[in-house]
C-alpha cells in the first residue's frame, strides 16, 4: 500500500476542518458588511446640516485673527496690499464677518499697505481694494455654507459648482469621519461634512477649465467661536495652499454696520 508524497499530504483536508472554517468565514464576510456603515442620503445629510446650522441662533459673529498666505498667494496677496512679494509667506491681520443670513465680509489688514475687503451678500461678491482671489473664494463659499436657511438653497448651490448632493459616500479629514457629497475619487467635485455634529469639512470644485478650488475648514471646539466658525480656514488651489486664517477670538456681541456688507 503505498503512502501519500509529504508534497501533496497537507493539501488534504479533513471534513471537520472545513465545517469549523465555514462559520468563521461567513463571520469575516459579515464584519466586512457591517463596517461599510450605512450612509444617510444626501438631502438628508444637507437637512442635518442645515437644520445643526440655524441651532446656534447668532444674529451676527465677528472674528479676529492671523491671516497667512503661501505660493502663488504671496504674490496676489503682496500685489493687493502693498507688500513684499518675494518672501515665502506673508502674515497680515485677518477680520471674518458673519450676519446671517447670507451676508459676509473678509478683510486682509496689514500694519503698513493696503486693506482689502472681500464680500458676499445677497449672493453677490464685491471687493474694496485690488482683488485677492483667495480671499474671495474663502467668503463666497464660507457664506453660502455657514448661512444657508433651507436644503434646497444649499442644493442649489452645491448643484452651480457641478457637485451631484445625492451621491454619498463616508471618508476621514483631519483625523474625522465625513460624509462625502458627490461623485468618489480625486478630482471630483464634492461637499465634505463632519458626521459628529454635521459641520461643514471642505468643498472642492472647478470654474470652467480652471485649478481646482479646494475650501478646508476644521476646529469647531475652539474658545474663540466655538461651533460659530471653524478655528482654521484654509483656501488651496491646484493643489497648493494659498491662504490659512487662524481665529483668535470672537464677538457675537458686535453689531457691523450694514454699510460693511
Amino acid at each position: 500500500m503505498s503512502t501519500p508524497s509529504p508534497t501533496t499530504e497537507p493539501l488534504r483536508r479533513h471534513p471537520c476542518a472545513l465545517a469549523w472554517k465555514r462559520p468563521a468565514l461567513l463571520l469575516g464576510v459579515l464584519v466586512a458588511m457591517s463596517a461599510g456603515a450605512y450612509v444617510l442620503p444626501g438631502g438628508s445629510i444637507m437637512r442635518r446640516m442645515v437644520a445643526a446650522r440655524e441651532g446656534l441662533s447668532f444674529s451676527s459673529l465677528k472674528a479676529d485673527g492671523s491671516l497667512h498666505f503661501y505660493g502663488p498667494g504671496v504674490r496676489e496677496a503682496g500685489a493687493a496690499l502693498g507688500l513684499p512679494t518675494d518672501k515665502p509667506d506673508l502674515e497680515v491681520d485677518g477680520t471674518v464677518y458673519i450676519r446671517p443670513p447670507g451676508r459676509c465680509r473678509f478683510e486682509a489688514k496689514p500694519t503698513e499697505g493696503n486693506t482689502v475687503a472681500s464680500v458676499f451678500s445677497g449672493g453677490r461678491k464685491r471687493v474694496e481694494g485690488t482683488e485677492i482671489p483667495a480671499l474671495s473664494e474663502a467668503v463666497r463659499e464660507l457664506c453660502t455654507l455657514l448661512t444657508a436657511r433651507s436644503r434646497d438653497e444649499l442644493e442649489a448651490h452645491l448643484t452651480s459648482l457641478g457637485i451631484e448632493p445625492k451621491t454619498t459616500s463616508l471618508a476621514r479629514f483631519g483625523g474625522e469621519v465625513v460624509y462625502v457629497l458627490g461623485t468618489p475619487g480625486e478630482g471630483s467635485p464634492q461637499f465634505w461634512i463632519y458626521k459628529e455634529g454635521f459641520r461643514p469639512a471642505r468643498l472642492r470644485h472647478k470654474e470652467g477649465k480652471g485649478p481646482e478650488w479646494d475650501l478646508r475648514l476644521q476646529d469647531y471646539a475652539s474658545s474663540a467661536t466655538g461651533e460659530m466658525l471653524p478655528r482654521t480656514i484654509e483656501v488651496w488651489r491646484g493643489g497648493e495652499r494659498l491662504l490659512r486664517f487662524t481665529a483668535l477670538s470672537g464677538d457675537t456681541r458686535s453689531k457691523p454696520a450694514d454699510s460693511l456688507f
